[in-house]
């Protein structure tokens, strides 16, 4: 929680401006807690502050949503990989937030308790859904993680599509060892991911699960010797991810996510309806093409998505 040692061991990458569909670069300041880059439809999203065991400032709360919109809607990226530089990926939410969360001004409420724990419950709703983002977002997310990964850490990746991890990662559901239940993801969805009862051990204890056991538990996909291997790998899949149809991957993602919490019969109908609207016969056609040609598919990008109704 903010107090794991980091270092700057890893090579540092270079910030670069999002870029929308057409090529061009997206306006805004510089975060304070990713360097976010877009190339060969790959979006590179890395958590840089290294010093501080990539713990979850404030700041960090606001930007991964953002960020996380913009480059769904407004790039022609396919895949995120979020990962991160310094010996450990995150160490979960910084001491000095838990310092933000005060009780309402005097007089605010006629002193009645119940309005101080509605503002706490806002405050949490508004912080899942920094990680929910990752599950709306209609790209695939990929996690590659070195050293720590507790606390919102697990909570954050618990909500990627693929989990990939080094031989020195360990991920620990650290909130019941400081008097708390996790409350932003992790209870929710690891169990989908996992048997239940290693969640529950886990939530209970507050223990380390290393890379090893990670694996053979399910909960990532494969384990390297170190960073760099990682992140070599993972990016090979990203690229393999990236080929395909944006619309295919799009489909398989909401149709995976949407049997997850729905019956069979409910997802099989979900599928049937997504398909009879979004399948798309010009995607199928270029990708027969290129099996005969013996060459890659060439797939029109997503399309920027609209803000809605008075954007």
């Amino acid at each position: 929680m903010g107090t794991i040692e980091a270092d700057s061991s890893f090579t540092r990458l270079t910030c670069a401006d999002l870029r929308d569909g057409r090529g061009e670069p997206m306006t805004g300041s510089d975060y304070t807690c990713f360097d976010v880059e877009v190339r060969d439809h790959i979006a590179s999203l890395v958590m840089k502050r290294p010093e501080k065991a990539n713990s979850m400032i404030l700041e960090f709360w606001r930007e991964l949503p953002q960020i996380t919109d913009e480059i769904s809607t407004g790039t022609d990226a396919r895949v995120v990989v979020l990962s991160a530089i310094g010996r450990h990926f995150c160490s979960g939410m910084d001491l000095a937030v838990f310092g933000g969360f005060e009780e309402p001004a005097s007089g605010v409420g006629g002193g009645h308790s119940s309005r101080a724990r509605a503002q706490f419950r806002n405050t949490a709703l508004r912080a899942q859904q920094t990680f929910n983002a990752f599950e709306q977002s209609r790209l695939p997310v990929i996690a590659a993680v070195q050293g720590a990964c507790v606390g919102g850490g697990v909570d954050m990746v618990s909500a990627c599509d693929l989990r990939y991890a080094t031989q020195d990662a360990f991920f620990s559901i650290q909130e019941i060892n400081i008097g708390m239940t996790a409350d932003v993801g992790t209870l929710q969805r690891m169990p989908k991911l996992v048997p239940e009862g290693v969640v529950r051990e886990l939530a209970y204890t507050g223990r380390r699960m290393g890379a090893q056991e990670a694996l053979d538990r399910g909960f990532v996909n494969a384990v390297y010797d170190d960073h760099a291997a990682m992140m070599e790998a993972v990016d090979d899949i990203a690229a393999q991810i990236a080929a395909k149809s944006p619309m295919a991957i799009w489909g398989t993602k909401q149709s995976m996510n949407y049997s997850r919490d729905h019956s069979v019969a409910d997802g099989l109908e979900y599928i049937a309806t997504w398909n009879a609207a979004m399948f798309d016969t010009d995607d199928m056609g270029e990708a027969f093409r290129a099996q005969m040609d013996r060459r890659e598919p060439d797939f029109p990008d997503h399309r920027p998505l609209g803000k809605g109704f008075g954007a």
